[in-house]
């Protein structure tokens, strides 16, 4: 039996580990955590990503298509907030279908992962 989603894993382009740092620890405010010794060297970078020791992985990799809706979401205390600072520093950011109590914004990070931003207000019925 599944019992939560631990971790996700997104690619990035080789050697550019440091504008990973600087965007999801920088511009997202998430807090990085030690590769363990055993993948040191490969050019990982990860972070947590909540507080419920879920984490979020990136890796280098084929870039992703620019077209593709595939993208992790990120539950944040005040969307609104994040999305007024984003804006203001110059982030490209899109709307999708709007979910009764789940305010959120898009945005691609600088290897053109999509990121979904949104804060949980409620139920969604």
């Amino acid at each position: 039996m599944i019992r939560r989603l631990q971790h996700v894993s997104t690619p990035y382009p080789a050697g550019r580990e440091e504008e990973v740092r600087s965007f999801y620890g920088g511009v997202l405010g998430l807090r990085e955590k030690a590769v363990p010794a055993s993948l040191a060297g490969r050019g990982l970078v990860w972070f947590e990503a909540g507080e419920d020791e879920r984490e979020l992985h990136f890796l280098p990799g084929p870039p992703p298509d620019p077209a593709a809706m595939r993208h992790f979401c990120l539950e944040v205390e005040d969307v609104a907030a994040l999305r007024a600072g984003l804006a203001e520093a110059g982030h490209e950011l899109t709307d999708d279908t709007a979910i009764p109590n789940r305010p959120r914004v898009f945005l691609r990070d600088p290897f053109g992962n999509l990121v979904e931003l949104t804060t949980i207000e409620g139920g969604y019925e």
